[in-house]
């Protein structure tokens, strides 16, 4: 049986160790720092741009932080020796280029080299997102992402009740309602935001009082206005992604050519009686509304929900899908529906998928974005395009 001592030097004879100037080199050619100390060690100061993960999550969690096996790694601890047996784990599971940092992050900071303190979650914060800080691909530094987010709700009726709850459960930071209704006895069969108590309040009020009761961390910006050319750059400008629950084309419409200019990706539902659909219009990186539907169809194709109805939980359904594709989009995680739209049928309890693309001739692109003038649209929602200079 062998002793801590002479496992620790079985280890170092299997990998390179390098000195903290050494480590200070490769990390200032593009190599990644793995810190692998506690939380509580972590928090009292780290090394900007590190990854941490805990030594006793490495072999759980690196495939999902660091999944590149070829990529160049800087294992640290505190002194330099759990560093050495997280370099030999490294090695085994098949990354190629590792060494330790002698050391560790006491010489370090001894030495005087560049150090923070990194941001954390309060532990009051820790308790109420622990089932996320559990998933690999969110835990603590995707759980500050959402704080840090801002999405925008267009609307906070059927689809923007389920999502406001939602993004608001996940603690994403900002929320912006825009909404110029009023709560109606008619809504509440699917509007759950909002309850009997509130009938005749503002929507955007209702929802607020709703959202911050979930969850204090989150700051709600209401905006009781109608949504039009006059307000919806200022409005939309410098939210991460806006969740689509407009019920009228020329909302959508112009949206459209607001968030393309901005470059503001959107999460698009819509919904009739017990069919749905999602899909994400991203305008830098794939197709948008324009692109889908170049036109709005004639009126008699596409009544609204309060012509031709709505089963309840449907928008309920809809909704949750829009918030998951927001806080997808957010943390940089999976397949979105960027190019891909999602049909729902509640009756025969099936999902459909529809490959969009780019119409080649649609000009409200993010590269012509310069000549996209945002203004009030006629009957067929036709964009406005600035004429080429010369």
């Amino acid at each position: 049986m062998a002793s801590f001592r002479e496992l620790l030097q079985q280890a170092k004879g299997r990998i390179r160790e390098v000195d903290t100037a050494g480590g200070e080199e490769l990390l200032a050619e593009g190599w990644t720092l793995l810190d692998v100390r506690e939380p509580d060690e972590y928090e009292q100061g780290a090394i900007a741009g590190s990854v941490h993960i805990p030594r006793g999550q490495l072999e759980s969690s690196i495939e999902n932080r660091i999944a590149e096996r070829s990529t160049p790694i800087v294992a640290m601890c505190a002194g330099g020796v759990r560093s050495v047996f997280a370099a030999v784990t490294l090695e085994e599971m098949g990354y190629t280029d590792v060494v330790s940092m002698d050391g560790g992050f006491n010489k370090w900071k001894d030495e005087g080299r560049a150090w923070e303190r990194p941001r954390t979650l309060t532990p009051e914060q820790r308790n109420r997102y622990q089932r996320h800080l559990l998933v690999p691909e969110v835990g603590e530094e995707g759980q500050l992402k959402l704080l840090d987010a801002k999405v925008l709700l267009l609307g906070a009726g059927g689809l923007g009740s389920p999502a406001a709850l939602y993004l608001a459960a996940a603690g994403v930071g900002t929320i912006g309602v825009i909404d110029m209704d009023v709560v109606d006895e008619s809504n509440l069969q699917r509007q759950i935001l909002h309850n009997v108590d509130r009938v005749g309040d503002r929507k955007v009020d209702s929802a607020k009082k709703t959202l911050t009761a979930l969850n204090p961390d989150v700051n709600v910006v209401t905006y009781d206005t109608r949504l039009g050319a006059d307000n919806i750059m200022e409005i939309l400008e410098g939210y991460d992604v806006v969740v689509d629950g407009a019920d009228n084309f020329p909302s959508r419409y112009l949206l459209n050519d607001a968030s393309v200019k901005l470059g503001i990706p959107v999460v698009h539902g819509s919904i009739f009686c017990f069919e749905g659909q999602i899909t994400v219009f991203d305008p830098r990186n794939g197709p948008t509304y324009r692109d889908m539907l170049p036109e709005p169809p004639p009126p008699e194709m596409a009544p609204s929900c309060a012509e031709a109805g709505v089963l309840g939980v449907l928008p309920g359904i809809v909704g949750s899908v829009q918030a998951l594709e927001a806080l997808k989009l957010i943390l940089g995680v999976g397949d979105s529906l960027r190019g891909r739209l999602v049909a729902f049928d509640a009756l025969e309890m099936s999902f459909r998928e529809f490959k969009l693309r780019v119409d080649p001739s649609n000009e409200v692109t993010y590269d012509n974005r310069d000549r996209i003038e945002v203004g009030e649209l006629d009957g067929l929602c036709m964009p406005t395009l600035k004429r080429p200079s010369g």
